[in-house]
């Protein structure tokens, strides 16, 4: 492989050239170009992305026992996709270099010179600006939380490089607004709240430990690091240890939050969800571990309804 792939001439990569996880028939495909690769540089072709960010968001809103707060909720959908969104362009912005010498990234925007820097540096701010109108919806302590999760964010994008574990440093960001939601509603339990956040950054490095498998290849030739190169041979039972340890912190959240031994029912139609995933995920096949990547967000589902179920029952 080419130690740095040529641009890709504008107008024409998003037709010879699309990542397997873009969603990108329907309303983005009929953007004109520039818009459409704005769109797609804040990953707007692939919605997983921010339902992953959202719904430790509801998990953190519905286990307080509030309710169901539909307005914060949508408040904080708002801002799962802008912020999902400028991660993503940040994160563009920093690896053009390394993204242009993976098959997989290297028609992104700004590695591909469709997009400039200096137009992406404004794209983010704007995204950025929609972010802080939906963190002034919040409680001072809430807002100072949501802040935090910046350094972060910003911070990522540097992991694959000094560490095989780039995935635990996304288990920090992407379950942020776990403490997000709860710290609105509530200022107690914090036992409860940090063992349902470990949690959920377990689930987190086995979904994206399976997401990792797309790039290995190439990831190995270039230097970028992963848990899914760590692993090697052992990424089901590597990922069959995450979850499972994701469902027991969660196990153990909910116990010390009610007591009651049938409120963990709630969870199990997500650690069944989580088996399967374990179960039928088939490293060798180029299409199998996209497919159970993106069944995580049925998994954020089931969580959020378990959470619904013992926070308000």
């Amino acid at each position: 492989m080419n130690d740095a792939l040529p641009a890709t001439p504008a107008g024409s990569a998003s037709q010879s050239a699309i990542v397997p996880d873009s969603q990108h028939r329907g309303l983005i495909a009929r953007l004109p170009q520039m818009p459409r690769d704005l769109a797609q540089l804040a990953r707007f072709d692939r919605p997983i992305g921010w339902w992953l960010l959202f719904w430790p968001c509801a998990w953190g809103v519905w286990l307080t026992g509030a309710g169901a707060q539909l307005v914060l909720l949508g408040w904080l959908l708002l801002g799962s996709i802008a912020m999902r969104g400028a991660g993503c362009v940040y994160n563009d912005i920093v690896d053009a270099g390394l993204d242009r010498k993976v098959a997989r990234t290297a028609v992104r925007p700004v590695a591909s010179g469709r997009i400039s820097k200096r137009l992406a540096w404004a794209w983010l701010i704007a995204l950025c600006l929609i972010g802080l109108v939906v963190q002034m919806q919040l409680r001072l302590p809430a807002q100072v939380v949501a802040l935090a999760s910046l350094a972060l964010v910003a911070a990522y994008p540097f992991m694959k490089r000094i560490t095989w574990w780039p995935q635990a440093w996304l288990g920090l960001v992407f379950t942020w607004g776990l403490l997000v939601g709860w710290v609105q509603l509530r200022s107690d339990h914090w036992d409860v709240l940090a063992l349902f956040y470990a949690g959920a950054m377990a689930w987190v490095i086995g979904y994206d430990t399976i997401y990792a498998l797309q790039d290995r290849e190439d990831d190995a030739l270039v230097g970028i690091r992963s848990s899914a190169l760590r692993l090697g041979g052992k990424v089901k039972l590597g990922v069959g240890f995450f979850y499972a340890a994701a469902v027991a912190l969660w196990a153990l959240a909910i116990w010390l939050l009610r007591g009651d031994g049938i409120a963990l029912l709630a969870l199990g139609p997500a650690a069944a969800h989580l088996g399967w995933q374990v179960v039928t995920l088939d490293p060798a096949d180029p299409d199998n571990p996209l497919a159970r990547f993106r069944a995580n967000r049925f998994t954020g589902l089931l969580v959020a309804a378990a959470c619904f179920v013992v926070g308000n029952s």
